[in-house]
């Protein structure tokens, strides 16, 4: 299995997208091709795909980068593994793989959220190394 960035836009990528983001969420997905094509052409985001020897896309995820006045933050979104994948490594293999990419981009934190009701991820996350951070997360919707 490869983990490899997404470089380009085509209708296959964007399906996988979707099929995927319809695995991790109940809500629609709004990646559009006009997203996807900005996360491809930012140098702060980049999308990720797990891609076993048959040629097969078994999960992905996305990782931003960002500056504040405590340093070069990273964080891990959208992380999803194809159902009939699940339970074969490739979680572990994909956020190894975010956890090495940030630390060669310089990242000082490396951030992420899971659902509490997400056990094996949560599990996952904890025993790569991740700490359950004790905070607040708010979130507002803009433009819906």
């Amino acid at each position: 299995m490869k983990v490899k960035e997404i470089d380009r836009l085509d209708s296959n990528v964007h399906e996988l997208i979707h099929k995927f983001i319809l695995q991790l969420t109940s809500h629609e997905s709004t990646a559009d091709s006009t997203l996807i094509e900005a996360i491809i052409n930012d140098g702060n985001s980049h999308l990720f795909f797990a891609i076993n020897d048959h040629g097969e896309y078994m999960g992905m995820f996305a990782i931003g980068f960002y500056l504040s006045p405590t340093g070069k933050k990273a964080w891990i979104e959208d992380v999803v593994v194809a159902i009939s994948y699940r339970g074969q490594g490739v979680g572990k293999i994909l956020i190894e793989f975010a956890i090495q990419y940030a630390k060669e981009q310089n990242a000082d934190t490396l951030m992420l959220t899971s659902n509490p009701e997400r056990i094996t991820a949560n599990k996952l996350y904890q025993n790569l190394g991740f700490q359950q951070k004790t905070t607040n997360v708010y979130r507002m919707e803009l433009y819906h």
